[in-house]
């Protein structure tokens, strides 16, 4: 046949329509996916009125979501799915379950004011998560600001924003004025999260130790696991009042690192202001010549120093 309908040959210097994918690269999405489970299971425990269990499925949640990050930058396998997978997650774990939590556990006494309540917690969540993909790639953002979250985090506002859960479990009796306590406090949590108030990120932690510290932080990090298994309540309650504590000196930290800023800047103008003592004074310059204008052809930029 002169033309054929399917020639072979035509196939042979095709590329496969798929390449293989790095494990290191799965790896970390295994976790997030792990923890969205986490995050689902929680929702599923609160509808069943096991707050307890849901409590605990949030914490697993927010531990799996700080090791998702390091393993992938550890093992070099980031990637723009995993951190869409991981904005997607987060929403869910810390934004959408908690705030049925709190709407189980207590806001559903206010009727639509305590729904209303979880429904801003939760979209601030969303909001504050786009803003950080946003964020990410600023190109003009100083060294120092990578110490620094915008807004409280999404992770850290799901362990904060369930602190009325934890004071109930330790014992306190639930009164009237406890569901309008935890309507304001939810609010104010939400309003912090997409806020622009400076937040610590501890994203410089952990990644050195002195080998003198090796088996301190070993023991360290085992008696804080032993103890938020014994005392779940007492701990969580004691962290998140010091992490509340904490927001202010980070604000205050944040300001100190700005007017270091400026007053470097303010050292640095004036020097670059300054003539130069080589340039000949301004009665030997020798006049412009003829068809050349006074101003310099690009506006925008300033004119020479003579």
């Amino acid at each position: 046949m002169p033309f054929s309908p399917f020639d072979p040959r035509r196939l042979e210097g095709r590329r496969p329509r798929f390449r293989l994918i790095p494990v290191r690269t799965l790896l970390p999405n295994l976790i997030t996916l792990l923890a969205l489970c986490a995050g689902l299971t929680a929702i599923r425990l609160a509808v069943e009125d096991k707050l307890e269990w849901a409590v605990a499925a949030i914490v697993f949640a927010a531990l799996l979501d700080g090791v998702d990050g390091r393993v992938a930058r550890m093992l070099k396998g980031t990637s723009r799915f995993g951190a869409e997978l991981d904005s997607l997650a987060d929403f869910v774990n810390f934004g959408v379950a908690p705030a049925l939590m709190l709407y189980v556990w207590g806001l559903h006494e206010l009727g639509n004011a305590g729904w209303i309540a979880a429904m801003v917690f939760a979209i601030s969540t969303g909001l504050r998560l786009a803003r950080f993909n946003v964020m990410a790639d600023d190109p003009n953002k100083p060294a120092w600001a990578a110490n620094f979250f915008v807004g409280v985090p999404a992770p850290a506002g799901a362990i904060t924003v369930l602190l009325p859960i934890y004071v109930y479990f330790l014992g306190m009796p639930r009164v009237v004025f406890v569901a309008p306590v935890a309507l304001v406090y939810t609010l104010t949590i939400a309003f912090l999260m997409v806020s622009r108030l400076p937040v610590f990120s501890g994203k410089r932690v952990g990644k050195r130790v002195a080998p003198e510290m090796v088996l301190p932080v070993f023991v360290a990090v085992v008696l804080f696991f032993a103890l938020l298994i014994s005392y779940p309540w007492v701990v969580l309650t004691i962290g998140t009042v010091c992490f509340l504590a904490s927001l202010p000196l980070g604000y205050l930290s944040y300001r100190r690192h700005e007017r270091k800023d400026a007053a470097a800047a303010a050292s640095v103008t004036p020097s670059a202001a300054r003539p130069d003592a080589h340039a000949p004074p301004q009665s030997e310059v020798s006049p412009l010549s003829p068809g050349h204008s006074e101003h310099p052809a690009d506006p925008g930029r300033p004119a020479r120093l003579n």
